[in-house]
């Protein structure tokens, strides 16, 4: 018979992790990803978080998926398709013996099939839908990238076909039926809940196709999820995903050290030093698809005047924000999209820091100084805008100089989006991580479309000669043509300076060093098939 001994100080590292692990109920086989927030809820279609999307992006699968660590579209729930030559018709063979989540008293009585995508489709497209004013009814994503606009029909062929058919061609349209706004749900359990009385609890408590399954959320603390052993995909390799909600970064780091969760996303550029020692710690990063920005709201006077936004521009010395916030992990943002995208333009003539300038063009546009604005600055910690409060606060330093005193406002994370979309603001921090790859994706932040009240477009600035171009790019195929028109784009919204392009970042992620199997995304989110703690 063999022996060992067990150290003092191994015995109560083991009991403190018990104790962390008992009350989230965790099996041996568990994976701990430290959230930086709270979702909304757990229906994509109706968020346009970051944060949203990460909780939902478990539970449900899409028509087609983006290849993990990529932008490539590969089959999902479709496991083919056909699109017409004039490409106006998407034919799609739905994958069978797909089985949809059983949670608490639901158990599905059927496969995955046509009826739960038109049902998807139709709960954000046609206003008679029984569930399309179910939870406040609002569908930005579809909205802004003019769904609406471009469906002529979406039609079940068969029980395993269905065609969509558009009003015009549209390029990403594949690429965009593989966002997390385009989840496919399941028809028979919102009928359950119908009949139930509860329809509001289908955006609450989950249920997918996908690779986990929904457990429980615990508001402001944990979602719970569990392996789905019939997953027709890619196997989870853990038995329990935990979403353990720390706003906090220095929190974050924390747990991460002491093993109370293995992944976290968002590290402070600060502590990104120390985490690269620690042997137990593995960091990865790549540039992002992202940027963050200060929005004016044109609609305001005096920012309806592009000398106003123009002098905010050179009032503002970014590359001094890039070095005290970003702490090299970000570059000054020329354009809406970051150099690493197709279609860049380098040729852009972009903002200098001019305080001299900034002076003159105020005084052009007849801002009699002292004056005083608002700018609101985000509660949240971003890849694309790592310290927002410090950022504001640098650019009411700059703005000061120039005799313009900046009034700093935020809200609650949820609040905030809500008011800044109805257009509240005069000056606000915002900012992007692409959704699938294509420039389109950025540009339509600018659109007219997005610049409704409760639109993304936060600038609320609408031109008409930028408007018409990104039309037209999104109906052709030819890539060249395409990013001629995203080049004179980037120049009119420059000149026209709706809002400053402040940064795009490194996107750095943290696990333990037992952490494999994960594959960062370009576009931001997380996704945990295939990842495995050993």
């Amino acid at each position: 018979m063999s022996t060992f001994k067990i150290s003092t100080k191994s015995m109560l590292a083991a009991t403190a992790m018990l104790a962390v692990m008992a009350p989230l109920g965790l099996s041996a086989k568990t994976l701990v990803y430290c959230s930086e927030g709270s979702p909304e809820n757990f229906t994509p279609a109706i968020n346009t978080t970051g944060t949203s999307f990460d909780a939902a992006r478990p539970v449900y699968d899409k028509l087609v998926e983006f290849s993990r660590g990529t932008t490539s579209v590969e089959p999902g729930l479709a496991e083919s398709w056909n699109v017409s030559a004039d490409g106006l018709e998407f034919t799609f063979k739905l994958r069978k013996g797909v089985k949809f989540h059983a949670v608490k008293d639901f158990k599905p009585s059927r496969d995955f099939n046509a009826d739960d995508v038109l049902w998807s489709f139709n709960r954000q497209w046609k206003a008679d839908h029984p569930y399309h004013k179910v939870s406040g009814g609002k569908y930005d994503y579809f909205g802004d990238m003019d769904m609406e606009k471009l469906l002529k029909s979406v039609t079940k062929v068969d029980d395993y076909t269905v065609k969509m058919v558009l009003n015009e061609p549209n390029a990403p349209m594949l690429a965009n039926l593989a966002m997390d706004f385009m989840a496919i749900h399941s028809a028979e359990y919102a009928e359950f809940m119908t009949k139930k009385g509860t329809p509001e609890k289908f955006d609450q408590e989950p249920v997918g196709t996908g690779a986990f399954s929904f457990v429980a959320y615990q508001k402001d603390a944990v979602i719970r999820f569990k392996k789905n052993a019939a997953y027709w995909g890619e196997k989870a390799q853990v038995d329990d995903l935990v979403y353990a909600i720390t706003p906090d970064p220095t929190a974050r780091y924390s747990k991460l050290k002491t093993n109370e969760c293995q992944f976290m996303a968002y590290p402070r550029p600060a502590d990104l030093p120390e985490m690269m020692k620690d042997k137990n710690l593995k960091v990865i990063n790549q540039s992002g698809l992202n940027i963050a920005y200060l929005a004016f709201n044109v609609q305001k006077a005096p920012f309806d005047k592009k000398e106003v936004r123009q002098a905010i521009n050179h009032a503002i010395d970014r590359n001094a924000i890039i070095k005290d916030v970003y702490l090299g992990s970000g570059q000054v943002a020329k354009n809406l999209i970051p150099p690493t995208m197709w279609s860049f333009n380098d040729n852009t003539k972009d903002y200098a820091f001019d305080p001299a300038k900034a002076k003159e063009l105020l005084a052009k546009a007849g801002v009699t100084t002292p004056v005083e604005f608002d700018l609101w600055y985000m509660p949240v910690q971003r890849p694309y805008n790592p310290n927002a409060k410090r950022i504001a606060e640098m650019m009411q330093a700059d703005l000061e100089k120039v005799g313009v005193k900046a009034k700093l406002v935020t809200f609650e994370w949820g609040e905030y989006r809500k008011r800044a979309q109805q257009g509240e603001h005069q000056m606000a921090q915002l900012g992007w991580t692409g959704d699938n790859g294509d420039p389109d994706n950025f540009f339509f932040l600018r659109g007219c479309s997005g610049a409704r009240p409760g639109g993304q477009n936060i600038t609320k600035w609408c031109n008409k000669e930028f408007d018409d171009m990104l039309v037209k790019a999104r109906a052709l195929t030819d890539m060249k043509e395409r990013a001629k028109l995203y080049a004179k784009m980037q120049e009119i919204q420059k000149d026209e300076a709706p809002d400053i392009t402040v940064a795009h970042s490194v996107v750095f992620e943290v696990m333990r060093a037992n952490v494999s199997g994960y594959k960062q995304s370009p576009l931001g989110g997380h996704d945990f098939r295939g990842v495995d703690v050993k």
